[in-house]
């Protein structure tokens, strides 16, 4: 596909987001040619004052032209304010319409997704690049419209006035056109490569300032300095190379100008001594040529923020049109629905291995049903199916009665409330964290706090109104976790899915835990993926996964009898556990 090919398209998939400020844009657009008119004019009203007035010592005539000359310099500045001030506003506008869609597409895309992008180049995305665009929008493609129609008044005037001086003014156009052209070709190319540097700067820096600690911990400032000066290095080198050509066209086009210049004074000077033209002829045509090159040389500026925005575009929409969602279906969950079942379930990430074959597993309501295994066995990947992080499983997944693929993710994630392992909480004050801005009361708040005994936490943080540092940084991963627990409690899903919560807990948070369990649970459908087996020792049922199937199935003392698996990771834990305490 051409570029000119693709820019039309871009153009035209950005056109959603500029429709709604079209008022703005009617009302700058309509300024456009009233200012291009008055600028026009006022050349012709200069060749009128020198050949009809100033040559025949006309004072008062000249008097007369000069209050209509200073009458269009008014009133173009008045109409080319308003046009750039309408423009500006409705692509502003725009750009944070824009800004928004990016952000809502993102947080709709699926896990897999976010498993193949990096973090620092989303951000690009919603930053850098959005703010390209919006550069184009106010500061260079705002002004084009107004350009392009000054520069067609302009020469339609100088032909309609002199056409042979035109023409000798004019030979350079070829030249100047191929340059253009030419070095635009260059900057598209060089600035696709300063978003993609940019883009790979941000992402390593991001993950280098995530893994901080882990950075420090092991030494490794030196190479991860080796690391991101090779990426600023690429960054840099980009951007030297799109502003020498930047400069380098901006001189070529100041030149030929000049050059152009000469060439008209050098033949309209002869023909004025050759009484062939008019001085003040000559004299408009010099303050036409003034007026016609300032936008041809402002127009490598522009040049260069409309490749950034045609750079900036391919990347945006390339997000944007990416649709790696979960299948939504219409449905809404039924009341009641507190059970699941899992029938012959299969899933592979992608193309690589089955994780899951043929996964059987009836929870029913009320119920507590455990699933453990070896790492790599499939217990966290059932977890993510069953919260709709990921989609192409084959087999069914019932949710009361109801295929997953048939029911809104909304509805599926109001049912199952998750703790998971590691725990996210964002800097604000606590009560965000447990509502994460849901209408829940105070009262709530602190009834499901109590009953996973995360209420000490909270008042030590300073109640519900306490403040949680960057990454949790004034909370133990304990204290965290059980805020993580009081979130979920507080939102009162009928199922609980807990994915490792206790894995990175201490002993004593360990014991809060278990301690809660039983009140907290008791008329709750659970499904618990456990690390220590110690936690789980009291489920309905527990489901032992090896290589993505069931291997065993059945109580704590059954399984205990049975001196499979599952009775050999018990002990295991136990002997390690055993051998650390002594």
């Amino acid at each position: 596909m051409s570029e000119s090919r693709q820019d039309l398209d871009l153009m035209k998939k950005a056109l959603p987001y500029l429709r709604p400020e079209t008022w703005l844009y009617v009302i700058g657009l309509s300024a456009a040619p009233v200012s291009a008119v008055l600028v026009v004019l006022q050349p012709y009203l200069l060749k009128v004052a020198i050949d009809d007035h100033i040559k025949l010592g006309d004072a008062e005539g000249v008097k007369q032209v000069a209050m209509a000359y200073l009458a269009a310099v008014v009133c173009a500045f008045v109409a080319e304010a308003v046009y750039t001030l309408a423009m500006s506003y409705g692509a502003l506008r725009s750009i944070a319409r824009l800004r928004g869609a990016i952000f809502a597409h993102t947080l709709s895309l699926s896990r897999s997704f976010f498993d193949t992008r990096r973090t620092g180049q989303l951000l690009t995305r919603a930053t850098a690049d959005v703010d390209a665009l919006g550069e184009t929008l106010t500061a260079g493609a705002v002004t084009i419209v107004l350009d392009v129609l000054l520069v067609v008044g302009i020469l339609g005037a100088m032909f309609w006035q002199d056409a042979k001086l035109t023409l000798v003014m004019l030979l350079l156009g070829p030249v100047i056109a191929i340059v253009l052209e030419s070095i635009r070709r260059i900057l598209r190319r060089l600035y696709a490569e300063v978003r993609e540097s940019l883009s790979a700067l941000n992402a390593f820096t991001a993950e280098r300032l995530a893994g901080v600690e882990v950075v420090q911990l092991y030494s490794d400032e030196e190479r991860a300095m080796q690391q991101f000066g090779e990426r600023v290095t690429r960054y840099r080198n980009a951007t030297i190379a799109t502003n020498v050509w930047d400069a380098l066209l901006y001189a070529i086009v100041d030149g030929l100008t000049s050059v152009s210049v000469a060439l008209m004074l050098w033949y309209g000077t002869g023909g004025v001594l050759e009484g062939a033209l008019t001085a003040g002829l000559l004299a408009a045509f010099i303050d036409y040529v003034g007026k016609l090159f300032q936008p041809i040389r402002e127009f490598s500026a522009k040049l260069a923020t409309l490749q950034r925005a045609g750079a900036a575009l391919e990347k945006i929409f390339g997000l944007l049109d990416n649709e790696e969602r979960i299948t939504a279906g219409n449905r809404e969950l039924p009341e009641g629905s507190d059970g699941f079942a899992l029938r012959d379930l299969r899933f592979a990430y992608g193309d690589g291995p089955t994780v899951l074959d043929g996964i059987d597993l009836d929870v029913p309501a009320g119920s507590v049903v455990a699933v453990v295994g070896r790492t790599g066995s499939g217990k966290s990947t059932l977890a993510k199916l069953l919260t709709r992080s990921y989609d192409g499983y084959e087999g069914s997944i019932c949710l009361g009665g109801v295929e997953l693929t048939e029911l809104s993710p909304a509805s599926v994630r109001a049912a199952i409330g998750t703790v998971e392992q590691d725990v996210r909480l964002f800097p604000g004050d606590v009560r965000f964290n447990l509502t994460l801005g849901a209408d829940i009361p105070d009262d709530q708040l602190w009834e499901a706090a109590r009953l996973v005994r995360a209420d000490g936490v909270i008042k030590r943080l300073g109640g519900l109104d306490g403040r949680i540092h960057e990454d949790g940084g004034n909370i133990s991963v304990g204290e965290a976790q059980l805020l993580s627990f009081a979130r979920t409690m507080a939102a009162d899903t009928p199922i609980v899915l807990l994915d490792e919560a206790t894995a990175s807990v201490d002993t004593l948070t360990e014991a809060l835990i278990q301690e809660a369990t039983a009140a907290v649970f008791a008329h709750r459908t659970v499904l618990v993926i456990a690390h220590r087996l110690s936690t789980i020792t009291s489920a309905d049922e527990i489901v032992v996964l090896d290589n993505g199937r069931v291997l065993e199935r059945g109580t704590h003392a059954a399984l205990l009898d049975a001196n499979g698996s599952y009775a050999e990771l018990f002990r295991s834990q136990f002997d390690h556990a055993d051998a650390a305490a002594s």
